[in-house]
C-alpha cells in the first residue's frame, strides 16, 4: 500500500505502530463515550465537490452559523485511492487542518459507503443481485454486496489507511463507519450471498431437519435434504416461504452488522475515539434490526427526514426520535442528518414553512438528541442530490433559509446546558423489526393494514395526549412503567411475551391490539385461538380474523367508528367494554378489559384488548381512558398541535414546548426561557409556530 501526499505538521500527530489485530471486540462497558461541550450543531461536508477557495469560505461561514461538528470523508473513497492502490490524502489533510484551525470538531467517515467505479470494474462480483436475479450496477450508491469478501478486503484497506492517518488527530471527535448501511443494498441474492446464507443457517439450526421444522417445509413439498439445495428467497411464481424470507432478513441484517464490526475493529486498533454509524429509524426503511445493532455502537446516531407520504409526518418524527432514544437505552443520542428544507427523493418534495426548521430540530432535542446535524453543508451543483436542501442553499447567504440557519445555530448554542439530560416516561411501547418483517409478509389476512399503521396510530394517540413514551424492544425490562402498549405485535417469542405478563402482575397496565401474539419467533402460529401469546393475560379468545374492505365503515355500540379490521372474539375472562354494532363481527366484543383483580394477584394491573382500528378521535378517547386508569401523567397543554416534553438531569428540568399550531398557547411556568433568554414568572406565551424551552425552578 502506497500513501502519497503531505501532512501539515501542526494538524496531525505522530502515529504509533499498529498493534496486532484483536480477537474480540472491545466490551461495551469500556468503550469510549462521545464527548462534546453542549448540543452539537453540525452537518455533512463534501469538499471534494468544491474548489479550495470555497473550502476557506465554507469554514468562515460555518463559524458564523455556529457549526461545531462536521462529518467529512463520508463518500471520499474515489478521492483518496487510485486504481493502482495508492492513497493521496493531500486534499483531506488540508480540509481537516482548516476545520481544526477553526475549532470545528470532525466526525470522520471511513469513506466506504460507495466503491469507486474502478473497483467494481475490476471485481464485478462485488455488485449486488436483487430478488429477481438481476445485477445492480454502479452509477448510484452502495453498489456492493454485504457478503462480498473482495469488497470487505478493499474496504478494510481503506479504513486502515484512514485510521492510520487520522486515528490520533486532535480534530477528530467521532468515527463514522460507512453511511446509512443497508439503505439500498441490504438484501443481496448473489452467489456469494447464497453461500453465506447457507453457512448462517447451519450455525442457526445445526441440522437440515431442524431447518425444515422451523420453515414448515412439509408445505408445498419444499422439504430440503441438503444445505446446497437452499437458495436465498428470490422471486417465485407464487408466494414465497415466509420462514425463509424472515430468516433472510435476519441474515442480511447480521451480515451488514458484521461488516460494521470489521470496520470498527480496524479503527479501534488505531484510535481510542468513539465509533458509530448513522441509523435510518424512519417509516419506510426496515432493512436492519437495530435492536441487535445498538449494543455495538459507542453512541447512537440517526438520520431522519420528514416523510410527506404519511398522514402525520411530524408525529412520525416524534416516534422516530423516541425509538432512537430507546435504542440508546434512554441515553442521549445524535441526530446525524436531517434537512433544512425539501429533500429530493419523495414524489413531491415540500419546502419547510417558516419556523418549521426550528420546530423540527428542537422536537428531536426535546426527545433526547444531543446533536442537531444536517445533510449537507452546501447544496450540490450536480448529481442526484442537487435539489436536496442544505445549510447553504443555491441562493447563497442572502436568503431567508440562511438567516434561519444562523438563528438555529444561536438557539442550539443557548441549549448547551440541556446536553446529557434524559427523558422520563410512564409508557413503554413495544416495537420489533422482526415482527415488522413477519407481519407485512406476502400472505396475510389483509394488505390494507401494515404493521406501522397500528404502531403509528397508538403512538399518535399517546403523543396527542401528552404522554412521554419510551419505545422498547419486546423482552425489555418493563419495571417502572405504568402502561405498556403492544400495537400489532404479530411475532413474539414466549420468553418476550412473558415479560409483559410479569409487568402486569407487578402492577403495570397493558393495552394490546389486534394481530398481536399470533406467531412465535419461527413464524409458527400458536394453536388454540388468537392472540395466542396473550390469550390468558387478556382473557379473550379470537376464533377468526374478519378484515373489512377499505372504505367500509364499522360502528361500535358506543357510537365509535372503526375500519379495516374486526375480530370474531369471545371474552373468556374479561369485561366487554364495547361491541361491534355491525360488520362481519356484529355483536361480538370489540374492546375488552381484564381487571387486575381477575388475575388473582394482589396489585396486578388491567389488561385491555382492542380488536379493531378505531378512528383517530375514538382511539384518543380509549387510549386516554386506559392511560388515566394506569396513572400515566400527561404534560399539561399538550395536544396534536402542541408538543410538550421534559428532559432532566436529576437536579434540573427543562420543558420543551413546540407549537405547531396556528394560535398562540399559554402555560404556567417559572424559570428561565432559553430561546429568548428571558425570565418567566408565572405565565409564558408560546406564539404560533414557535418553540420555547424553560429551565424550570424547583423541578427535576
Amino acid at each position: 500500500m502506497t500513501i502519497t501526499g503531505s501532512t501539515v505538521d501542526h494538524h496531525a500527530t505522530t502515529l504509533a505502530p499498529t498493534p496486532p489485530p484483536q480477537a474480540e471486540a472491545v466490551p461495551a462497558a469500556s468503550r469510549p463515550r462521545f464527548q462534546h461541550a453542549g448540543i452539537a450543531f453540525g452537518c455533512d461536508y463534501n469538499p471534494e465537490q468544491w474548489d479550495r477557495a470555497t473550502w476557506r469560505e465554507d469554514v468562515r461561514l460555518m463559524r458564523e452559523a455556529g457549526v461545531d461538528l462536521v462529518a467529512v470523508n463520508v463518500f471520499g473513497w474515489a478521492a483518496l485511492q487510485a486504481p493502482d492502490g495508492a492513497f493521496d490524502f493531500t486534499d483531506l489533510d488540508e480540509v481537516v487542518g482548516l476545520l481544526h484551525d477553526a475549532g470545528i470538531r470532525i466526525n470522520l467517515g471511513t469513506g466506504t459507503s460507495s466503491p469507486p467505479p474502478w473497483l467494481t470494474t475490476r471485481h464485478p462480483d462485488i455488485l449486488p443481485v436483487v430478488e429477481d436475479g438481476t445485477t445492480r450496477y454502479p452509477g448510484g450508491r452502495q453498489a456492493w454486496c454485504p457478503s462480498s469478501s473482495e469488497f470487505r478486503r478493499a474496504a478494510l484497506e481503506l479504513v486502515e489507511a484512514v485510521a492510520e492517518r487520522y486515528g490520533r488527530h486532535p480534530a477528530v471527535a467521532l468515527w463514522h463507519v460507512s453511511n446509512e448501511l443497508g439503505c439500498h443494498n441490504a438484501l443481496c441474492h448473489c452467489t456469494e450471498s447464497t453461500r453465506a446464507f447457507r453457512r448462517w443457517l447451519r450455525t442457526r439450526y445445526g441440522t437440515i431437519d431442524e431447518l425444515n421444522r422451523a420453515w414448515g417445509t412439509s408445505f408445498w413439498s419444499q422439504r430440503y435434504t441438503d444445505w446446497d439445495e437452499i437458495l436465498t428467497p428470490k422471486l417465485t411464481l407464487s408466494s414465497r416461504n415466509p420462514g425463509q424470507v424472515l430468516d433472510f432478513h435476519r441474515f442480511s441484517s447480521e451480515q451488514l452488522l458484521d461488516h460494521y464490526r470489521a470496520e470498527a475493529d480496524a479503527i479501534r486498533r488505531r484510535s481510542d475515539l468513539p465509533i458509530t454509524t448513522n441509523f435510518m429509524v424512519t417509516a419506510h426503511i426496515r432493512n436492519l434490526d437495530y435492536w441487535s445493532w445498538a449494543p455495538e455502537m459507542d453512541v447512537i446516531a440517526n438520520d431522519h427526514y420528514l416523510d410527506h407520504r404519511l398522514g402525520e409526518p411530524r408525529t412520525e418524527l416524534a416516534f422516530a426520535a423516541d425509538l432512537t432514544r430507546g435504542l440508546a437505552g434512554g441515553e442521549p443520542w445524535l441526530l446525524m442528518e436531517h434537512s433544512t428544507g425539501s429533500v429530493n427523493w419523495q414524489p413531491v418534495n415540500l419546502a419547510k414553512e417558516p419556523g418549521q426548521l426550528l420546530r423540527n430540530s428542537l422536537a428531536h432535542v426535546a426527545r433526547g438528541a444531543d446533536a442537531v446535524c444536517f445533510f449537507q453543508w452546501r447544496a450540490s451543483l450536480q448529481g442526484s442530490e442537487k435539489f436536496h436542501s442544505a445549510l447553504v442553499p443555491h441562493a447563497g447567504t442572502d436568503s431567508e433559509l440562511w438567516r434561519e440557519v444562523v438563528e438555529l445555530g444561536r438557539i442550539v448554542g443557548a441549549l448547551d446546558e440541556v446536553a446529557g439530560a434524559r427523558v422520563q416516561a410512564d409508557v413503554a411501547l413495544l416495537f420489533s423489526w422482526e415482527s415488522w418483517w413477519a407481519s407485512d409478509a406476502e400472505t396475510r389476512p389483509t394488505h390494507a393494514i401494515e404493521y406501522l399503521d397500528q404502531v403509528h396510530a397508538l403512538y399518535g394517540a399517546l403523543h396527542d395526549l401528552g404522554a412521554s413514551v419510551d419505545v422498547v424492544r419486546p423482552g425489555a425490562d418493563l419495571t417502572g412503567y405504568r402502561l405498556v402498549v403492544a400495537p400489532g405485535l404479530y411475532l413474539v417469542s414466549d420468553a418476550d411475551a412473558a415479560r409483559l405478563d410479569e409487568a402486569v402482575a407487578s402492577g403495570a397496565h397493558a393495552l394490546v391490539t389486534f394481530y398481536s401474539g399470533i406467531v412465535d419467533e419461527q413464524d409458527r402460529v400458536r394453536m388454540g385461538g388468537y392472540p395466542g401469546a396473550w390469550r390468558d393475560l387478556l382473557g379473550v379468545r379470537v376464533e377468526e380474523f374478519a378484515p373489512v374492505l377499505p372504505g367500509t365503515p364499522i360502528t361500535l355500540e358506543s357510537g365509535a367508528s372503526a375500519s379495516l379490521w374486526s375480530d370474531r372474539l369471545e371474552a373468556t375472562d374479561a369485561e366487554v367494554v364495547d361491541r361491534f354494532a355491525d360488520g362481519p363481527a356484529a355483536g361480538r366484543p370489540a374492546v375488552t378489559r381484564r381487571a387486575g383483580a381477575a388475575a388473582g394477584a394482589p396489585g396486578a394491573g388491567d389488561a385491555w384488548y382492542l380488536g379493531t382500528l378505531l378512528e383517530r378521535d375514538d382511539l384518543l378517547d380509549l387510549v386516554g381512558r386506559v392511560a388515566e386508569g394506569a396513572g400515566v401523567v400527561f404534560e399539561p397543554g399538550a395536544s396534536a398541535d402542541v408538543e410538550v416534553t421534559r428532559r432532566t438531569d436529576g437536579e434540573r428540568a427543562w420543558r420543551f414546548v413546540v407549537n405547531h399550531g396556528a394560535d398562540a398557547v399559554e402555560f404556567d411556568a417559572h424559570g428561565i426561557e432559553l430561546v429568548t433568554g428571558t425570565a418567566v414568572g408565572g405565565r409564558i406565551v408560546v406564539p404560533a409556530g414557535e418553540v420555547r424551552v424553560i429551565r424550570e425552578e424547583g423541578a427535576a
